[in-house]
Formats: C-alpha cells, structure tokens, sequence
C-alpha cells in the first residue's frame, strides 16, 4: 500500500498500522491565530512536496480532564486538523464516519486514544475521520454582535470548523478510498449535541446523509440572551470593559482558560453548558428541535441514544452525594425544575420512587438528573424525527462499568471503547471491563454503526432485529451482554416529563 496521498492542498504521507493506512494531523483549516482568533476559519494554503502525516495535530486548549486516560496531548491555538483511518486509498469509495468528540464543548480531541481509529476502519472497511475543533472560549463565545469592534468575529466558531473539516471531506475523502456522498457524522456527549445540532444547520445540507448522536441531543443550545451572558462574564473575569473587547484577541492562553472555568462556573446555574452552539442569525437561525420538527432535516437517517446510568459518572466522585437526605434531594430537584412549566418535583419523585422501591436517595436523583440531561433530550429527538424519516431508530447502553465497586453503572461515556474496540486503551480495562462477552459486545455495537453507515439501516447479525422508533412503540435496543429490543422502557418515568421538556 502506497503511504501517500494527494489532497486538493498537498501530498502527504501516511503510515501503515494493523492492516489500516493512517494519516494523521492533516489541516484542514488555516490556523486560526492572530487576527484569526474568534474569525471563521478559513482554507488551508497549499504547499509542495509531500508533508509528513505520521503524527497528530495539536488538541485545542483546554482546562486539565479530571478523567483519567482521557490526555488529549499537545495543544495549541493552531488547532484544526483530522486524521484518516483508510483499509486503503484506492478508488473503492467505502462509506465514510466523521467522528465529533465529546468533552462539554471545553475539552477533547480527536486524537485520544479512546478513539484510535484502526479497529473500527479494519473492521468494518469504512473509512473514518476523526477532528478537532475549537473548544470554549475560543470555539463558542457569541462574539457575532461585536464584529464592527473585534472584527471579522463570529459565533459558533466550533461548528464552523466542523462544517470546515466536512467540506474538507466531501473534497478529499474519494482519494482515501472513501464515498464523498455516503457520510454519516456521529459523536457522543458534546459531540452529539454537536451532531444533533450539525443536522438543523443550513451549511451543513448535503454534507452527510445519516447521524448518529450518543448521550447528547439538539437541547444545549443557547439564546443570545444566555449566550450574551457568558461572554459579559468573561470580559468581567478578565477585567475588560465591553468598549475594549478587541483586546481578547490579545489575552494569553492560559489566562483565557482560567477565566472561561470561572466564568463558566458564575454561569452555569442558567444553562446546560456555558460554552456550547447558539442560536443566532448566520449559522443557526432556529433551535435545532424547531428545524427537526419542521421536517427541514427529513433527508438525514438517525440513530440517537443514551446509557442506563449516564449521571453516575458526575456524582460518583463526591462521595457526600451518597448520604444525601430525602429533603436534599426535594431541593435538588426543585432547583433543577425551577422555571420549567408544568413541572412537580414532589410528583416526579413519587412516580420514580415508584419504579425503583429500594433506591436511596441519590440513587433517584440520579436517575432523574440523567434523563433530564440526557435521555428525555435524546426521546424529544427521535419524536422531532419520526414524523418525517421513518428511519429514526433507538437505543439504551446497558453495560455496567465495574469500576469504583459497580457504583458507575452504565454511565456516561462508557459505551466509547465498545464503539471504537478500544478496550485495552490505558484505563479502559478498569473503565469497561474485559474478557469475551466485552469483545462481543464490542463487535455488535461496530456492526450495528458500520451497517448504519453502509445502508442507513443499524440492522445486523450481531444484533435482535431493531425496529425503527415510533411514539406508539418506542422501540429501544438495549445494548448489553446479550442484546434485546424492548418496547418503551422505563416508561413511566418517561411520561412524567411530557408537557415539561
């Protein structure tokens, strides 16, 4: 197999690993320092001779991850760049997953090893992509009305460059052996609310065909209102008068991070995520829901999702939350319905009370936190959908980590090393487990995303037959040791939050 490759900018040459060609660090935007901090990005230059690919591109900054295994390695404003994972770089045009990394939209990177592509591409003869993209500060800040001051600024710029990295795609991909018209985009966390949120934006028509979003849905988008917010607490941490922000394109790195922590902190009593995609003119005129619902996305397949437990990952390292008292938990779930209409916290308590009889208190609170984050945004996807794309399908991780004496559960992220058989990834032994039934399980989730990619249909021979979603059915695929269709799951503590979110 021939290590180089000419794109549109450049040749660049790759390397061979476990039968997979792989380039890594391959630009595909222009670095976005200087005068290009907060601005679009923009194209790559070209260049001659042949660039070595060998070795990934810088992460974006970021605050330290106080997940362990989870080091995105070296970072650096001069951020935008993917990495290609091809059986091979011929003309067969295989089909094509994008993969847009989790992390809150403040960290991550396409180059963890959790997402070590070569398995994934091996297994299933597709082709993937992984990216980075701007994260925090530097990749959400609503800056768009403060152009004329800081100019050539704008908002969203993290979704810009993944609309970047996918023109990148459509232009380049047929000469890594991939289909430049059979995409499908999928990520988890940050990543599918980048996803879902891909899917209501105009830029992004005709870029992929199918998406699949994991434990993240189209509801962690801001208003201006929120979004403005944010940014005022910024300029307040950095002491910046809002008559002066062009002096953000000047401020350290480091000193931005700190302050994006702190702002965030003041801000996220508000919202989902202080730093995340907004709804604004240019990019994203409407909430992602409002476009879904419309049928504007009718044209794109989707597979959307959560795990069992996902909120145990974020309680389990306070090891107060598990002695908290039944009048703690009432005003944890009162402030966390605050402001919503319809909502009875006592009542939803009771109805989840009544499905669990022997759980504790944090244990229903963590039950309610992770479908108020996470599930019940990703049913309201699917709802959206289904109308318009019978092919809409859904589904529920049930794998539990045996980490931290079984308390994780099926948390959030841990259906990751299944998706990418990265199992024996550093920490991903003690995070997932091992042995056969993990393997398997593994290779029926890769079946299951590869068959969804090739035809548009999850259907496959690792798995039960899975049924397309519908609000009379609610079909789910429940991913475990042995994988199982149910009809709507959990399904009283579903119906507590219609009319609510």
């Amino acid at each position: 197999m021939s290590g180089i490759v000419e794109t549109l900018q450049g040749r660049i040459e790759g390397f061979e690993q476990n039968g997979v060609q792989v380039f890594r660090g391959i630009r595909y935007a222009a670095p976005p320092t200087g005068a290009r901090r907060f601005a679009p990005p923009a194209a790559p230059e070209s260049w001659t001779g042949v660039r070595d690919c060998t070795s990934f591109g810088n992460s974006a900054p970021q605050p330290p991850s106080p997940l362990p295994g989870m080091a995105p390695g070296v970072q650096d404003e001069d951020c935008l760049f993917l990495n290609v994972y091809t059986p091979s770089a011929d003309k067969q045009r295989r089909p094509v997953m994008v993969w847009i990394h989790g992390g809150g939209f403040t960290g991550g990177s396409g180059s963890q090893a959790l997402y070590e592509g070569t398995r994934l591409a091996a297994h299933g003869q597709i082709v993937l992509v992984t990216l980075n993209y701007r994260l925090g500060a530097l990749g959400y800040l609503h800056l768009a009305p403060h152009a004329d001051a800081l100019e050539a600024a704008a908002s969203n710029l993290g979704q810009r460059d993944q609309l970047a990295a996918l023109r990148w795609v459509r232009d380049n991909i047929e000469r890594f052996g991939g289909d430049p018209a059979q995409v499908t985009i999928f990520g988890e966390s940050a990543g599918g609310m980048a996803v879902s949120t891909l899917i209501a934006m105009p830029e992004a028509r005709g870029l992929f065909r199918h998406a699949i979003a994991q434990s993240g849905a189209a509801h962690a988008t801001h208003s201006a209102r929120s979004a403005t917010r944010i940014v005022e607490a910024l300029l307040d941490e950095l002491e910046i008068a809002s008559n002066q922000i062009e002096r953000l394109r000047d401020v350290e790195i480091a000193r931005l991070l700190e302050a994006q922590v702190k702002a965030g902190v003041r801000t996220t009593a508000d919202v989902v995520l202080p730093y995340a995609p907004v709804i604004e003119p240019e990019t994203l005129p409407e909430h992602p829901l409002d476009v879904v619902r419309r049928g504007d996305a009718a044209e794109i397949r989707l597979v959307v999702g959560t795990n069992r437990n996902e909120w145990n990952l974020f309680s389990s390292a306070d090891r107060r939350h598990y002695d908290m008292s039944e009048n703690t938990l009432r005003k944890l779930v009162r402030a966390r319905l605050a402001n919503r209409n319809g909502a009875d916290p006592d009542h939803m308590i009771e109805v989840y009370r009544g499905t669990r009889p022997q759980a504790a208190p944090y244990e229903l609170f963590d039950a309610i936190e992770g479908d108020r984050v996470f599930r019940i945004p990703a049913i309201r996807l699917a709802e959206a959908q289904r109308p318009h794309q019978e092919a809409t399908w859904n589904y529920s991780f049930a794998w539990p980590s045996p980490a931290r004496r079984g308390r994780l559960g099926a948390c959030h992220a841990i259906e990751l090393p299944f998706v990418f058989a990265s199992l024996d990834a550093p920490t991903m032994d003690r995070f997932a487990g091992t042995g056969p039934d993990a393997e398997g399980l593994s290779r029926a989730m890769m079946d299951a995303w590869v068959s969804f990619a090739r035809a548009g249909d999850p259907n496959c021979d690792a798995i039960p037959e899975w049924t397309p979603y519908c609000e009379d059915q609610r079909a789910t695929m429940i991913f475990d040791r042995k994988s199982r269709l149910e009809r709507a799951p959990d399904d009283a503590e579903r119906a507590v939050w219609d009319g609510i979110y």
